[in-house]
Order: structure tokens, then C-alpha cells, then sequence
């Protein structure tokens, strides 16, 4: 920064001062107007990508339970997932060190990685709640079928849009709010007498023991989207590969402090982590994997409520799915509610639902700011420049990097 002026690192525009949030999100929605056709077949597979590994994952969770219930600690199941994502993340991290060019900051030093560590340190909340939502996926099993468990996770789309729009600063239009409530009405079509009538567990009528857990399920994971994509779009210049190694490995050790409490109540016996496991486990690991892993890229390189959205395209797999294995049925309030949240989804991401730019005098109106608060915001203030650069000029494809190694 030189007499109060930005210097973006990959355009190289100048920017006064620090922006605001309301700056950044700006910035932010003038990069998904004109993003570019690299980046949509990127959106693409991940879209597919996702809704292939969430559809699947409620199927091979049912497919785990014996009699009902988990021959196996869902705890252990999470941290084999989250040891197998930082085994990927070391190999890709090494992949992505090996091609790259002379002169370039070293990936592998220990000065690069401690400096990440400490600029990274905000992964820490993401994967703690993480930890926890891991957990209540199992929880949620024993109260509904996969395809509504798949249904109540849509929930988290309003709740997610709430709070892009309380901490990032994130602007939707009438429309956009209007899809999002059409959702929920899509939502509650397909939950009318979902519960079976009479049930208990743990004490607790499944009514309110379930709407408990549901309202948790809900909350948790949302908190847990919005600051991972926080922190990973705050420290945009370092390799997502470096970022999901601190992620992946902050969740491990929580789940192996979750597994060590555990011992401590059970006994040694708890302490065995493949106990009761079997192939379906294991694919469930892999598949638990490979979800968050994509995920990572939808919260750095697209947006949040994309990933919702595309969860919510893998609910028609799961329910499909669910009647085709298991017998359940597909009742005309599913089917409606699927068709519902289809029309919501198309209205929200429809052209006439972008926000519209407020009119600025062709620079940035920027607050002045502690110069001590704006160090560590500048990799973000980067970010930001270069979402808003494709209005100004266009970037020649040798200054792109590539999102995955070479």
C-alpha cells in the first residue's frame, strides 16, 4: 500500500484506502455477472460432482445401520474421513510444489507453512463445527428416512443467506429473498406427517427430540459454511491444498479428542475405531471424503449458496434412491415439494434476480481504516480487486492460475 492506494496482485488496479464490506460484496457480485467460461464448467462439475456425493451419502448412512442402530462409533467414522482428506491434501500439496515455476515461494518450506498456519488459524471454528454437524448426520438417521434427512438439510439455505448477509455483507434482491422463501415452503410440503406417530427415543417424544436435533442440524452447518468460506477467501492467495491441510487436520484432532472423551466414560473397549465397521462404512468414509474436498472448492473458488443449492438437486437422487433400495415411499407431498424447490432454485439463480450496482463515480467510496486492522484484511482487499477486474480489463490467460496442479 503507497499514499493510502491498493495495488492489486493479479490486475494490478489501484484501489483508495480500505474498502468496506459493503465494497467487497460489490466486488463480489460484479465477478459472478461476468465470470468466465472456465469458471462455469468448473460451477458445473462441481455441481455434479456434489449432488452425485451428497445424494449418495444418506443411502450408504442407512446402509451402515443394523437393526436400526450403529454397530459402529459415528465418531470414529468421522475421523477416518477427516485423516483420509489430509492424506489427499499432503499429496496434492506435494503435486502442486513439484510444478511450480523457479523463483516462485516454495510451498513446502517451513517458513511458508508456519506463516499460513498462522494467517489460516480461523479454520480452527469451521472445523470444530464441522466436527459436530459429522456427528449429527448419524443422529438424524434415527429419525427419519434418508430422503427427508436430505429435505431438512435444505434449511440451511435460508439460514446460510442470513448470515451472508450479517457477516459478509453478501446482497440479495427481492427475488432472490422470495426464492429462498419458496424453498422453505417446498420444504414444509414435504415434511407434512413425516414423523411416525407414537415413536420415542431417548425419552424424548420423536417430535421434540427430532425438531431438537433438526434445529441444531440446521444451524451448526450453516455457521460452519459461511466461516470456512470466510477464511478461505480472507487468505485467497494461499493454496486451498496448504488451507484444507489446516481444516482437515484441525477437525481430526477434534474428533480424536471426541474419541479419547469417550474412552474415558466407556472404557479402553471405545478406544478400538474400527470396530463394527464394514464395507459400507467404508464407502461412506470415501464418500464423506471426497464431499468435503469438493466442498472446499465451492466455498473458495464459487459461492455458498451455489453449494446449497446444489445439495438440495441431490435430494431427488436420494429419495429415488431411498424407494428404490429400501422400499420407501415416495409420496405426492415429496414429489411436490421436489418441484417446488426446483421452481425456487430457478427463480433465484434466474438473470432477473441479480442484484443491480448502485451508480459510483468510477472509483471505490472507501472508509478509512486503522492501518493495523487493514494488514490483515489485505489479502482479502486482493481478493476483492480481482473479482472486480474483469469490468475494468480483461487478465491474459499466462497471468490464470490453474485450480488444480499441473
Amino acid at each position: 500500500m503507497k499514499k493510502g492506494m491498493i495495488e492489486c496482485s493479479v490486475c494490478h488496479s489501484k484501489l483508495l484506502a480500505s474498502p468496506s464490506s459493503k465494497t467487497v460484496s460489490r466486488a463480489y457480485d460484479r465477478h459472478k455477472s461476468r465470470v468466465s467460461s472456465k469458471q462455469k464448467a468448473l460451477n458445473v462439475l462441481l455441481v455434479v460432482g456434489d449432488c452425485m456425493l451428497v445424494g449418495l451419502q444418506p443411502i450408504l448412512v442407512y446402509m451402515s445401520k443394523v437393526d436400526g442402530k450403529f454397530e459402529f462409533s459415528p465418531i470414529s467414522v468421522n475421523f477416518l474421513t477427516e485423516v483420509t482428506k489430509v492424506v489427499f491434501a499432503i499429496v496434492m500439496l506435494i503435486l502442486q510444489a513439484r510444478s511450480q515455476k523457479v523463483g516462485e515461494k516454495p510451498l513446502l518450506s517451513m517458513s511458508t507453512f508456519v506463516q499460513a498456519a498462522r494467517n489460516n488459524v480461523l479454520l480452527a471454528v469451521p472445523a470444530l463445527l464441522y466436527a459436530i454437524n459429522n456427528y449429527l448426520k448419524f443422529i438424524m438417521q434415527l429419525y427419519f428416512n434418508p430422503a427427508t434427512v436430505k429435505m431438512l438439510s435444505n434449511l440451511k439455505v435460508l439460514v446460510i443467506a442470513v448470515l451472508l448477509k450479517l457477516v459478509m455483507k453478501r446482497r440479495f434482491s427481492i427475488i432472490q429473498w422470495e426464492a429462498l422463501a419458496l424453498l422453505l415452503i417446498g420444504i414444509s410440503v414435504n415434511q407434512l406427517r413425516s414423523l411416525p406417530e407414537g415413536t420415542t427415543a431417548l425419552g424424548l417424544p420423536v417430535a421434540t427430540g427430532a425438531y431438537m436435533y433438526t434445529f441444531i442440524f440446521v444451524t451448526v452447518p450453516s455457521l460452519a459454511s459461511v466461516f470456512n468460506e470466510y477464511a478461505l477467501k480472507s487468505q485467497y492467495d494461499t493454496s486451498i491444498y496448504l488451507q484444507n491441510l489446516f481444516l482437515y487436520g484441525y477437525g481430526a484432532i477434534f474428533n480424536f479428542l471426541a474419541i479419547l472423551g469417550i474412552t474415558l466414560v466407556k472404557g479402553p473397549s471405545s478406544m478400538d475405531i474400527l470396530h463394527g465397521h464394514s464395507r459400507a462404512t467404508m464407502l461412506l468414509i470415501c464418500n464423506n471424503a471426497a464431499q468435503g474436498i469438493l466442498s472446499s472448492f465451492f466455498f473458495k473458488y464459487a459461492d455458498t449458496i451455489l453449494k446449497k443449492y446444489s445439495s438440495t438437486v441431490a435430494t431427488i437422487f436420494t429419495g429415488i434412491a431411498s424407494a428404490a433400495m429400501f422400499g420407501h415411499k415416495l409420496t405426492m407431498n415429496f414429489v411436490l415439494g421436489i418441484s417446488i424447490v426446483f421452481i425456487s432454485m430457478h427463480q433465484f439463480f434466474s438473470p432477473l434476480a441479480k442484484v443491480k450496482d448502485e451508480p459510483h463515480n468510477g472509483v471505490m467510496e472507501l472508509k478509512e481504516e486503522d492501518p493495523q486492522r487493514f494488514r490483515s484484511k489485505e489479502s482479502f482487499i486482493n481478493m476483492a480487486a480481482a473479482a472486480n477486474e474483469e469490468m475494468t480489463h480483461r487478465v491474459g490467460h499466462d497471468e490464470r492460475q490453474p485450480l488444480l496442479p499441473t
